[in-house]
């Protein structure tokens, strides 16, 4: 078994590679080497050492015959054994002369003859076709891992593997499942397999942690530090010692959980940013099978190229005699004889290297036929933990396919343990249980009291989004009323919750919220506030149709069901939620849906927000008698909804930012006489019909943005309205009726076409809100005056020229504090009131007492809004500005 400490290393490619390369591929680069040492010491001694040795054979014939005497030019040598004649015409002729015995060179010349022409070609190339063969399979034996489109994947996976090696969250999740695997035996064998732990989530106490900070650098080799051991999880608590023989077990177990070695948060961060590594480098790597194609390509070829090499050169083998006779031809006739016994001083020493490296050629084959059936055999493709070969500790491993799964298969070749590392950031368990550590350190009962704020009803509320999930320190609060997750991963709600029991607001904005038995009992007995926001009918968790006691219920998202057959509601039935009394829905409906009569019976409030899309006349309304307020926003209606007549409870009608073009369709208005409050804005309505004034009991009336030109008399009858909003209208005069709403108290006329407002409007003592803004009034009447009450008044975007002193004369128009009151107009018109008036309405904020406190800072106070008198200083900083003047 290799060392892990090797791995420390991995950074140079050739110890990095290595663990990608099972037994057979390191006995062939073995095998490879061998060869290529044999190719280079047979290729240096046939360059230095390879010659022939050749003797002549002497031919009893050709020595019998004699030479006659012949007139010539030039005569051979003493040692020649030819005559060369030369004719008259200038010709060469040669014929054999008397033989005589060679010289030196004749030999050389011979055997270089024979060299060539009697030594077989495979005795003179055989080494260095040898060599060729052996680079050629040097270079396929590691090609899939220096192929680009393959050597990418291979380094980006060794570069990971040292990382999960390294990180110190390894070596905790490793033993932390070790540890729980042999503690039920510890405990079975001490006799307290019985003893129930406490439930999950509890805080390990302060006595049982223990701060570790793990050096994280990948300089150093993470398997030589010395590590504690490693306790349970935070979760877990240790059982008290059993009497008698229980106490030695126990206190090993508290001896592990003292022990726990817990992360600091740079060590956190890097196993958080090695979770997403891995599981990119996975998407990846299962995209594809290059790897495993390349592999299995350079396998085969290898096999085939042994074969084919020692097929063809076993039979030439034979071939390296070391004798041989040679026959030079018109070569030998220059010395004389034409037939030679040459000896190849070499061919026994050939013979025996090409012979061994033959049968290393020939054991190479062997092993890629191996190679090729331990890949028949195997599915190199998948990869399974749970197979028992060395099984992780970790149980909720996934399946790898593809060529992370062919890596993780040749790595289990070379160490299995390396599975096991890898496997750590391929858990989801080990993953929660590190968002969980950091949550409970980053998210402690400090830092979620800080961000405790006031809901909307002044209770104690927290709002928490985008984390993994939720802080084990959030059942600490046990005075919160409201809960409002937004966008939390995997949140859950454990038994604990039980420790908040002021909760009874609980808001999912797109937060698919699970919950454990005990949560969900605690939930149906204390939760009347849910809101949920979701983006699909399947994010609605089911248990929300079984809170019993719920009394207000928002749902936001996708409602209505698509298709022809479709009812037009897609969530389930109501009909559990007895206790149910406010319904606020907002998503896209065909019409009103009918399951709402299953909670008819104590249905007082229903919204529906339907976000454009046309509600289509239905009968749904008929039957919420029991509705007292009713809002039906955004639904395209063009007319009054025909189930408003059964109705006779509803006091609030909204029907804000539709169609509607007239009221006078029926059954109108007339049913509704006990409204109090009615919202008509952003609509299309062209006039007020009469049956207004049947209203008597209406307090508020939004008519706002619209195209009213008038209003009806009947409207001015009405003795309890209290609010009237009428801007973004068409209209160019207020009726003088308008006086006889002694009620009112606050009246909207913005963004009209008015060019005055009539006397008989002050004459409202009750008016608190005024708003006459952009519209074309050119003054404004003294009598505003006697509006007592009037706190604020809005006068910006009108053509006046100036402003009546008598609005002094208003006390809740006056500023107080350095504010600028409860009147809002242009600065310009601010500088035409006197000086006490403008005074009492814009009060000036008293100047600072000392110097500033740096140069440049503090010496013009800020200017009072709307004002036009010279800035107020004091002595020392008029005396400091006159100074900074005259120097420049």
């Amino acid at each position: 078994m290799f060392a892990l400490s090797e791995l420390t290393c991995l950074h140079e490619p050739s110890s990095g590679s290595k663990l990608l390369k099972p037994w057979w591929e390191v006995f062939m680069d073995c095998l490879v080497v061998l060869m290529l040492m044999l190719s280079v010491l047979a290729g240096t001694v046939l360059l230095s050492r390879d010659k022939v040795v050749c003797l002549p054979v002497v031919d009893a014939a050709a020595a019998a015959a004699s030479s006659t005497d012949t007139r010539t030019n030039h005569s051979s040598p003493a040692g020649g054994g030819v005559a060369v004649e030369i004719n008259p015409s200038g010709e060469t002729s040669v014929r054999p002369a008397k033989r005589k015995p060679l010289v030196y060179q004749q030999y050389v010349f011979i055997s270089q003859v024979c060299y060539h022409q009697a030594l077989p070609w495979y005795s003179r190339f055989s080494p260095y076709m040898a060599l060729l063969q052996t680079l050629l399979l040097l270079a396929s034996g590691s090609f899939w891992l220096h192929l680009p489109l393959t050597s990418a994947r291979v380094e980006h996976f060794l570069a990971v593997l040292a990382k999960c090696v390294e990180s110190p969250w390894t070596t905790r999740s490793l033993s932390h499942a070790a540890l729980h695997e042999t503690m039920p035996k510890t405990l079975e064998g001490a006799g307290l397999r019985d003893h129930k732990a406490p439930p999950p989530g509890t805080p390990t106490p302060p006595h049982a942690r223990h701060r570790y900070s793990v050096d994280s650098g990948t300089d150093s080799p993470s398997l030589g530090r010395a590590t504690a051991p490693l306790g349970p999880a935070p979760s877990s608590v240790a059982p008290p010692p059993g009497p008698r023989g229980g106490a030695p077990a126990a206190r090993a177990g508290e001896r592990a959980g003292q022990g726990g070695v817990s992360l600091d948060r740079s060590d956190s961060e890097q196993a958080r940013a090695l979770f997403e590594r891995v599981r990119k480098f996975r998407a990846h790597c299962e995209s594809s099978d290059v790897i495993y194609k390349v592999y299995v390509s350079q396998t085969l070829f290898k096999l085939l190229a042994s074969g084919l090499i020692v097929g063809l050169s076993a039979p030439l083998l034979g071939s390296m005699a070391f004798t041989h006779v040679c026959h030079p031809g018109k070569e030998g006739e220059l010395v004389g004889y034409s037939t030679f016994q040459c000896a190849h001083t070499l061919a026994s020493l050939l013979h025996k290297l090409l012979l061994a490296y033959l049968l290393l050629l020939a054991s190479y084959g062997l092993l890629n036929l191996y190679a090729l059936g331990w890949i028949a055999h195997s599915s190199l493709r998948q990869y399974s933990f749970s197979v028992p070969r060395d099984p992780t500790p970790l149980g909720d491993v996934p399946d790898l396919t593809n060529d992370l799964a062919f890596l993780l298969h040749m790595a289990d070749q070379y160490d299995p343990l390396l599975a096991q590392r890898l496997s750590v950031f391929l858990s989801p368990v080990s993953e929660t249980r590190l968002l969980e550590e950091n949550l409970e350190r980053r998210w402690g009962p400090e830092e979620l009291r800080a961000l405790v704020v006031e809901d909307p009803e002044g209770g104690p509320g927290l709002t928490l989004g985008a984390l993994p999930r939720l802080p084990p320190a959030l059942y600490s609060l046990g005075h919160l009323r409201t809960l409002r997750l937004e966008r939390v991963a995997h949140a859950r709600l454990g038994a604990q919750v039980v420790a908040m029991a002021s909760l009874r607001a609980l808001h999912l904005d797109h937060c698919p919220l699970a919950l454990e038995p005990g949560a969900l009992v605690f939930l149906q007995e204390h939760l009347e506030v849910l809101q949920l926001s979701f983006s699909a009918v399947s994010e609605v968790p089911g248990w929300v149709y079984t809170l019993r006691g719920l009394r207000q219920l928002h749902l936001s998202g996708p409602l209505g069901c698509e298709g022809p057959g479709a009812r037009g509601w897609a969530l389930g039935s109501l009909r559990p939620l007895r206790r149910l009394r406010v319904l606020v829905l907002r998503g896209a409906l065909q019409r009103v849906p009918a399951e709402l009569a299953e909670a008819a019976g104590g249905l007082a409030r229903l919204e529906l927000h339907n976000g454009g899309l046309r509600l289509l006349p239905s009968g749904g309304l008929k039957r919420l008698a029991g509705l007292a307020e009713l809002r039906l926003r955004d639904c395209r209606l063009d007319r009054l909804p025909g189930g408003l007549a059964a109705l006779p409870r509803l006091r609030t009608l909204d029907l804000g930012r539709n169609d509607l073009r007239s009221l006078e369709e029926p059954p109108g208005l007339g049913p509704l006489r006990g409204l109090t409050s009615l919202t008509l804005d952003h609509n299309r309505l062209l006039l007020l019909p009469p049956g207004v004034g049947a209203l008597r009991g209406l307090e508020a009336l939004d008519l706002a943005f619209n195209q009213l030109q008038s209003l009806p008399p009947a409207l001015f009858t009405l003795p309890s309205l209290r609010r009237l909003l009428l801007g973004g209208n068409l209209m160019r005069a207020l009726p003088p009726a308008v006086g006889e709403l002694r009620r009112l108290a606050e009246l909207d006329l913005s963004e009209n076409r008015l060019e005055g407002l009539p006397a008989e409007l002050f004459g409202c003592s009750e008016l608190r809100v005024l708003s006459a803004a952009h519209n074309a009034l050119g003054a404004l009447p003294a009598a505003v005056g006697r509006l007592g009450l009037l706190c604020r008044l809005d006068l910006r975007g009108n053509p006046l020229e100036d402003l009546p002193p008598e609005l002094a004369s208003c006390p809740g128009l006056r500023a107080s504090g350095g504010g600028t009151g409860g009147l809002v107009v242009e600065d310009r018109l601010l500088r035409t009131l006197p000086c006490w008036a403008r005074d009492l309405l814009v009060q000036t904020p008293a100047p600072p007492s000392g110097p500033p406190s740096r140069p440049g800072s503090g010496i013009f106070p800020p200017s009072r809004p709307g004002s036009g008198t010279f800035p107020r200083f004091s002595t020392n900083q008029w005396n400091f500005h006159s100074a900074l003047e005259s120097r420049i």
